[in-house]
């Protein structure tokens, strides 16, 4: 019975095509909910340094990026744990699934309006799609990390990376998280005065 099933599970190349056609079509999305291409501003930047502006998740990569790459780490580890039997491709797939999901959610005037309201976000307007298409990108290279690296590496990345964030531009993917589902107005007191 194994060998049977081991013969009808998705091959490598077949579940990679997939993760990368996931991407494509969250982009599309993103882009039929009528967000650009890249940034209104008419050029393209490898890094965009300035965390409170109108082209903060307008560019290839920003102060945000770190964030994903979280969630690939932790994407990996939840997977490990509730899958470790599914191939590592299958659960790959599954956590470009839910990257690609978040990416098309965050850029749905509910999720725009929630972060304009209770968060320092207050000219966000969603992300252009190649910032969308980046971010999901990132978030591969979490996966990757956390497939190759020890666990107390990834913990450390983790770490590193919240810490990192939260002490240049006061907001990380854990204050991104609070804020948007319970504000707490010393956060928000606390990231305005940054």
């Amino acid at each position: 019975m194994n060998a049977t099933l081991a013969r009808l599970a998705p091959r490598p190349v077949v579940l990679t095509i997939a993760g990368a056609a996931l991407i494509v079509v969250a982009a599309l999305l993103n882009r039929g909910m009528g967000h650009p291409w890249i940034c209104d501003c008419g050029f393209v930047k490898l890094w965009h340094g300035v965390a409170h502006s109108n082209q903060t998740s307008q560019h290839l990569t920003d102060w945000y990026t770190p964030s994903h790459i979280i969630h690939g780490l932790v994407f990996y580890f939840g997977l490990w744990l509730i899958a470790r039997r599914w191939s590592i491709y299958l659960r790959g797939v599954i956590a470009v699934v839910l990257e690609v999901s978040w990416e098309v959610i965050e850029n749905t005037p509910w999720i725009i309006n929630r972060y304009r309201t209770v968060t320092v976000s207050l000219d966000y307007f969603g992300d252009s799609v190649i910032n969308s298409t980046f971010d999901a990108l990132a978030m591969v290279i979490g996966f990757i990390l956390a497939r190759a690296l020890p666990v107390w590496a990834s913990v450390a990345i983790v770490v590193g990376l919240e810490l990192w964030t939260g002490y240049f531009i006061r907001d990380n993917l854990s204050l991104n998280i609070i804020m948007l589902l319970w504000p707490v107005q010393s956060i928000l007191d606390w990231q305005a005065s940054g």
